[in-house]
């Protein structure tokens, strides 16, 4: 004759089913609901806050181009340490921008540098590079333009800092998208950068003045 299962073998055997049930009610539940209503603010109902679409899609210039908002990093070390790491994120990200993106992709790295100037965490480094990016808007295109655009704005603050200037027809080569083998992006080689880098080069006679201090120092 079976032994009858002891309290916790019962208690397990419940769990189990009841866990079962939930997840299907839930998994059920959420495929039921229209494409497009979800949203990780959304309450139980599946509404969106009010204002949340808006925010998403629609980014005021105020909020783009606003004031710096980290304080001074007084931490030369820090500075250094986070101003390679800076460049090393804008490179690669650049080299790894679709050739040929969409309206929305361009618009999407755009707001990326713009709020990544005003987050950057050492203030007066980010208020330096605002100067550099009202005088030089970034330029999203295509990935061509996005890295020789990327590559002279690090030119200019090397300027600032004294430090030497960079070849940027070599800059798919310092700064590796990351790709594996076989799968390096398409485009983007070193004559398309090379011109597109030419629509940078200010007049020698308008000089960009920063303060030592800049956004790349040890970058």
């Amino acid at each position: 004759m079976p032994v009858a299962p002891g309290p916790s073998r019962r208690f397990v055997a419940i769990l189990i089913t009841v866990s079962a049930f939930l997840a299907f009610t839930f998994v059920f539940s959420f495929r039921s609901q229209e494409v497009g209503v979800r949203h990780p603010l959304a309450g139980g109902s599946g509404a969106v806050p009010a204002g949340v679409a808006a925010a998403r899609y629609d980014l005021e210039e105020s909020t783009l181009t606003g004031h710096v908002i980290a304080p001074k990093l007084g931490n030369e070390t820090a500075k250094a340490e986070l101003g390679r790491a800076a460049w090393k994120l804008f490179h690669t990200t650049f080299a790894r921008f679709p050739d040929k993106p969409t309206a929305e992709e361009s618009q999407a790295l755009n707001a990326y540098i713009h709020l990544f100037q005003r987050l950057y965490p050492c203030g007066e480094c980010a208020g330096h590079f605002r100067k550099i990016l009202d005088k030089f808007p970034p330029q999203v295109t295509s990935r061509s333009a996005a890295a020789a655009w990327g590559c002279h704005v690090h030119n200019e603050v090397n300027k600032s800092l004294k430090k030497e200037i960079f070849d940027c027809s070599n800059i798919g080569d310092f700064y590796d998208c990351g790709c594996a083998d076989g799968e390096a992006p398409e485009g983007g080689d070193k004559k398309e950068i090379t011109q597109a880098r030419k629509k940078f080069d200010p007049p020698e006679d308008v000089p960009l003045k920063l303060e030592q201090e800049g956004w790349g120092r040890g970058g």
